[in-house]
C-alpha cells in the first residue's frame, strides 16, 4: 500500500505535457510574424485604428490619387486622358503666374520658417526662467495668437495697417514725423509681403512652442548640478551644454511642424490683405 501510495505521489509530481498554442499564422516567415504580433496586440492597434482609418480615408489616398490624376487630362465629364509629364511642363515653364507664386511661397517660407522655430525655442527657453506662479499666463500669452481665427486676425491687424491715417501704424509715424501721408500697407505690392511675413511671425508661436516649453520642463534637474560641478554656471553654457542636448525630440517635433507651417501662406494673406 506504501509503495502504490510513492508511485502516485511520483506520478502527481511530473508536470504535465502542455500543448502548443494554436497559432493563426505561420511565424516562420516575416509577413507571418507581423501578423501574429499584431493579432496578439490586437487592443492595441484597435485603439489606434480609427486615426490611421480616417488618415488614410481623408489624406492618403487623396494624396495618391491627386499624383496620379496629375499625369492626365481630366475635365470631370470624361474619362481622364494619360498625358505623362505634359501638366508639369507647362507649370514650370510655361505658367508664369505658378512660377511667381512659387517663387513668392518659398521667399515666405524662407523667412517665416527660420524665424518662427527660433523664435518659439527663445520664447520657451525664456518663461522657463520665470517662476512657476506666473510661468502659466506668459504661457498664454505667448501661444494665443496662434488660436486666433482669419476673422479675428484681419480685424486686428486691419486696423493696425489702415491705409489712411486712422490706422495705428500710420498715425504713430505721422505723429512723430517720419512720414507725411499714410502709406498703402495692404495695397503697395512691395509691402504686402512684408506685412504677411510680419503677421505670420505673430502668430508662429503654436504647437512647436508648447513642445518646447514641455521640453524645458521636462529636463532632470540633476543635471543642472552636475553640470555646474563641471563649470557650467551662467544660463547660456547651461542652455548650450544641457538644454538643448536634452530637448532634441521637441526640436525635431518642431521643425517638422514648422516646415510644414511655412509654406501655408494663402489664408494669412487673403485674411489680412484680400487675395493670395
Amino acid at each position: 500500500m506504501a509503495k502504490n501510495n510513492d508511485s502516485n505521489k511520483k506520478e502527481s509530481a511530473v508536470p504535465a505535457v502542455q500543448k502548443p498554442k494554436k497559432r493563426f499564422f505561420n511565424v516562420e516567415k516575416r509577413f507571418g510574424y507581423t501578423l501574429h504580433e499584431i493579432w496578439r496586440y490586437k487592443m492595441s492597434y484597435g485603439l489606434i485604428a480609427p486615426f490611421f482609418i480616417v488618415f488614410i480615408v481623408f489624406s492618403l489616398l487623396p494624396l495618391i490619387a491627386s499624383t496620379a490624376l496629375s499625369f492626365t487630362y481630366w475635365s470631370i465629364l470624361e474619362d481622364p486622358v494619360f498625358t505623362g509629364l505634359d501638366n508639369y511642363q507647362y507649370l514650370f515653364v510655361d505658367d508664369p503666374l505658378f512660377l511667381k507664386a512659387f517663387s513668392n511661397t518659398l521667399y515666405y517660407a524662407v523667412i517665416v520658417g527660420p524665424c518662427g522655430y527660433v523664435a518659439s525655442y527663445f520664447f520657451a527657453w525664456l518663461i522657463n526662467q520665470v517662476p512657476d506662479k506666473f510661468r502659466a499666463l506668459y504661457v498664454l500669452a505667448f501661444y494665443a495668437p496662434s488660436l486666433t481665427s482669419g476673422v479675428a486676425m484681419a480685424v486686428v491687424w486691419g486696423v493696425m495697417f489702415s491705409n489712411d491715417s486712422t490706422g495705428y501704424l500710420n498715425a504713430l509715424l505721422l505723429k512723430l514725423g517720419f512720414i507725411y501721408e499714410p502709406i498703402m500697407w495692404t495695397q503697395d505690392v512691395n509691402l504686402i509681403m512684408p506685412v504677411t511675413i510680419v503677421v505670420a511671425l505673430w502668430s508662429s508661436l503654436g504647437t512647436g512652442f508648447l513642445s518646447f516649453v514641455a521640453g524645458f520642463r521636462g529636463v532632470d534637474r540633476e543635471l543642472y548640478d552636475a553640470a555646474a560641478v563641471d563649470g557650467v554656471t551662467s544660463r547660456f553654457q547651461r542652455l548650450i551644454h544641457v538644454e538643448i542636448p536634452q530637448t532634441m525630440p521637441q526640436l525635431l517635433f518642431a521643425a517638422v511642424l514648422q516646415i510644414t507651417s511655412a509654406f501655408t501662406v494663402g489664408a494669412i494673406s487673403q485674411q489680412v490683405v484680400g487675395h493670395p
